[in-house]
């Protein structure tokens, strides 16, 4: 035990030498877990200082070790902005609608009105045109839009990286947002889907729907869709609704420099829109031009000429007066097939070679003697004598005031309502010559002067009605009544409200020029009322029929025999009347008119074949400058009918009546039934049906007495109203005392002393 107690070695940590080769234990300081505070042993290496270690590891990492530094910060930062990303896209998304519900909104309606000779009228509804195919329109077009909107719109997928970062870079460097990044598809999503609100939620939808519209359609149909509907200022949507309304043309007859100004409007369509800055919009299509030589789409030779081309002068508003026909139309047109719900065709019954005549006629005469007697507006309406609308100028110019005169503006009519007056006289018993003295009367407190303070004595209503007098007129509204005139005038067309009181014998109640020349149609067919109307058929756009407005019958208004007198009544007026102006090669009829202190001016004239009426005034009811109706009404009749009846066979006026013998006639008599003239008929009820028969033979028309010479007023019965005659002292006419009760049901008076002395 001792041997071994004395071979038994203890460790030592100090003082003695370490013999590795001796196989004893031994710890050193460096081999203890905590080290001590004592000094390292001698055999330990020096430490180097701080400033020799900073020089090794800058000369050991160098530049190399900056590079991987930023390039690890980006690479987590990437990391962190792809979450965040696609967090955002995540987010917004689910608060769209499950993609397998996404469809294709239907593009607005569009409403394609033509003439009857099949000519565009007028396109109507949101877009303002039809959808024109990729194929169809000019090739320039989708050229253009690509050059200057999207250089690479066939080869990337809906959204455009390379494109995006240019913008974003070109915006940073200017300071502004000068450039977007969106591509075609995107901006067709946003017109499709989407506000043009400019959130990052919409940005966010934005790209989800591009990317979807791209994997459901191809390039083409994209492109085709998109230059259907973006906006091309002016209330344009579309290439074809542009091209009509900045150039008069279809989007197929499109040049190249008429398409560069179409692309470039995209950028800024309502600034840079040709009615507004015509200058602005052809600097913008010199850059859209030079992008496509850039392209490689365009020759130097086709840039050169282009470039050359004088710049675009479009009208500040739709013009031509057949815009006019256009609203009327769609006013009508819910009436007849409620709501548009696809693109449909109208074809009307304007015929657009007499609109433009029209048009002209009205214009022409407002130009020329507008200043000098103070005429700034005109209508014109044409009717044939089915009813169908054949022109209509709603004003001078459309393009600067849009109020349709010719179907809204209510105008006091003049003696152009005399005709109504004389209807009701001829249906209760009195006929042409039929003789009343045209002499001063008083009605109360109106005395219906002559135009001019000449009076012709005794005449015949033929005579009166074409000289325009209106004493006579006033004398035939007593005798039938008021009532009598305004159930007449409703009968054959006017739908105004008339006032049933004696001035309405000189055309005091208001009424449109459409309503007052639709009213003399009966006169010119025979006696029948038919409908006035624009349209003759509506088709959608594959040819399915939604409305026809041919067959049925029309409703007689007015006896046959009543239609003759009155056609040769009204014959007078363009033979030896107040419209001479009016008178062409054609048989033709009817009645001048001018409001007090010629507000209104009107002719309403009538062949076998038109109908046809014309008004010249002011919008603010200013008087013109002696202006009636044989003047300027009368010249722009002439013009448009003489045009319109170029080429037409002759056909004589309807209704047949032989004048009597002038000197047969007794001055007091109310005709009875004899074998030369028809016996007093009743007015015909409304609403009796009857087919339109034939055109009757050409009216006999017998020389009419001669009342073109001021002579004194002889006493005359009008049935009641006492005439006294001159008193041969001084040359004067007398006031006569008029009837009781005026206005109303006609009542005899006795008349007195007083009376008479009183002028009342």
């Amino acid at each position: 035990m001792a041997n071994r107690k004395d071979s038994r070695i203890e460790p030592s940590f100090e003082g003695a030498p370490r013999d590795r080769s001796s196989g004893g234990l031994s710890v050193s300081e460096e081999d203890r877990v905590v080290p001590s505070n004592r000094k390292a042993s001698a055999k330990r290496k020096p430490v180097k200082s701080k400033s020799s270690r900073g020089r090794r590891g800058r000369s050991r990492r160098g530049l190399f070790g900056g590079i991987g530094r930023l390039f690890y910060w980006c690479f987590v930062l990437a990391i962190w902005g792809g979450i965040a990303v696609a967090g955002t896209v995540i987010y917004y998304g689910a608060k769209m609608p499950a993609a397998t519900t996404w469809s294709i909104p239907d593009r607005a309606p569009n409403i394609k009105i033509v003439s009857a000779d099949n000519q565009l009228l007028a396109n109507r509804g949101m877009s303002g045109g039809e959808a024109v195919g990729l194929h169809e329109m000019s090739p320039y077009i989708p050229e253009a839009v690509i050059a200057i909107e999207d250089r690479r719109f066939y080869s990337h997928f809906g959204v455009d990286p390379i494109g995006l970062s240019r913008a974003m870079v070109t915006n940073l460097l200017g300071g502004h947002f000068s450039q977007g990044g969106s591509t075609l598809t995107q901006q067709l999503a946003k017109n499709l889907f989407l506000t043009p609100d400019r959130t990052l939620e919409r940005k966010v939808q934005e790209v989800l729907l591009a990317l979807w519209l791209e994997h459901k359609h191809t390039k083409d149909q994209i492109l085709e869709m998109y230059l259907n509907r973006v906006y091309f200022g002016s209330g344009a949507y579309g290439v074809e609704a542009a091209s009509r309304r900045y150039f008069g043309k279809s989007a197929r007859d499109v040049t190249l420099s008429e398409a560069a100004l179409l692309a470039g409007l995209l950028k800024a369509p309502s600034r840079l829109s040709p009615a507004r800055d015509p200058k602005a919009a052809e600097q913008r299509s010199q850059l859209v031009l030079a992008a496509m030589r850039d392209e490689g789409k365009i020759s130097a030779k086709e840039l050169a000429s282009a470039m050359s081309a004088p710049a675009t002068r479009a009208p500040s508003y739709w013009t031509g007066s057949e815009n006019y026909v256009a609203d009327t139309i769609m006013e009508e047109l819910p009436d007849l097939i409620g709501d548009v719900r696809g693109d449909i065709v109208i074809d009307s019954t304007v015929d657009l070679n007499l609109q433009k005549l029209a048009e002209q006629s009205i214009r022409r005469l407002i130009d020329d003697s507008g200043k000098k007697l103070n005429v700034t507006q005109g209508a014109l309406v044409s009717i044939d004598d089915s009813g169908a609308v054949r022109a209509m100028v709603g004003g001078y110019d459309y393009s600067t005031s849009q109020f349709d005169r010719a179907s809204e503006a209510r105008r006091q009519p003049g003696s152009a309502f005399k005709p109504f007056v004389y209807m009701a006289a001829l249906e209760a018993g009195r006929t042409p010559d039929s003789i009343r003295n045209d002499a001063p009367i008083k009605i109360g407190n109106w005395t219906p002067d002559n135009y001019g303070g000449k009076y012709f004595g005794k005449v015949t209503l033929a005579t009166a009605l074409a000289k325009s007098l209106n004493s006579v007129a006033a004398q035939l509204t007593m005798e039938v009544g008021p009532n009598a005139v305004v159930e007449a005038a409703h009968r054959m067309g006017i739908q105004s409200d008339l006032q049933a009181n004696t001035s309405i014998a000189l055309g005091t109640s208001e009424v449109t020029p459409l309503e007052l020349t639709s009213a003399y149609v009966p006169f010119a067919n025979g006696g029948y009322k038919p409908d006035i109307h624009f349209i003759r058929r509506i088709t959608t756009a594959d040819g399915k029929v939604l409305y026809d407005s041919s067959g049925g019958s029309v409703p007689r208004v007015v006896k046959p025999e009543i239609v003759g007198m009155m056609n040769s009544m009204m014959t007078g007026t363009v033979e030896i009347g107040t419209a001479r102006k009016a008178a062409f090669a054609w048989p033709s009829a009817g009645k001048t008119g001018t409001s007090q202190n010629s507000r209104d001016a009107w002719f309403v004239g009538y062949t076998a074949n038109l109908t046809t009426g014309v008004w010249f005034g002011n919008d603010d009811g200013t008087a013109m400058k002696k202006v009636t109706g044989g003047a300027l009404p009368a010249q722009a009749w002439h013009e448009f009918m003489v045009a319109a009846h170029e080429g037409v066979p002759v056909r004589p006026l309807p209704g047949t009546w032989k004048s009597t013998p002038a000197d047969t006639v007794v001055p007091d008599e109310i005709p009875s039934a004899s074998n030369n003239q028809p016996a007093p008929v009743p007015p015909v009820s409304v609403g009796q049906q009857a087919p339109v028969v034939p055109r009757a033979a050409p009216v006999a028309q017998a020389p009419l007495p001669a009342r073109n010479v001021v002579r004194p007023a002889q006493t005359v019965d009008a049935d009641g109203l006492d005439m006294p005659a001159d008193d041969g002292a001084t040359g004067s006419i007398k006031h006569p005392v008029p009837p009781g009760n005026v206005g109303g049901p006609l009542k005899r008076k006795q008349t007195s002393i007083l009376d008479i002395l009183g002028g009342g």
